[in-house]
């Protein structure tokens, strides 16, 4: 066995010789530590998917609808996160968050949809 010293902490420990961390905590701790921004993107993008599809389902009750752009706005809809585009042979882009699907029309006018 080896003495090495806690990447995280410091301390002394002893144990093989590619061992890191003194214990879990400090692994953890490190860890956390170095993925720090990328959970922080990640989370911050699912709570905006989150909060647009909240939007979405709300105003598409019957699984086929049409709204104004003003009123997703106003519902603080972000239309720069969706989860997948899908353009049609005819060239219409549907943009879906998951399920909940939408398209623009004319008019400042968008047709929701909800894929089956």
């Amino acid at each position: 066995m080896n003495q090495q010293k806690c990447v995280e902490c410091g301390d002394s420990f002893k144990g093989r010789i590619d061992k890191k961390y003194c214990s879990d905590y400090c692994r953890n701790t490190y860890n956390n530590k170095i993925n720090k921004d990328a959970k922080n993107l990640i989370r911050n993008t699912n709570n905006r998917l989150r909060k647009n599809y909240k939007v979405l389902t709300e105003l598409n009750i019957s699984g086929k609808t049409k709204t104004t752009r003003s009123k997703l706005i106003s519902k603080n809809f972000d239309f720069n996160f969706f989860t997948q585009i899908y353009t049609t042979k005819t060239g219409n882009v549907y943009y879906y968050i998951y399920d909940q699907g939408y398209l623009e029309l004319d008019n400042e006018m968008y047709l929701l949809i909800k894929r089956d």
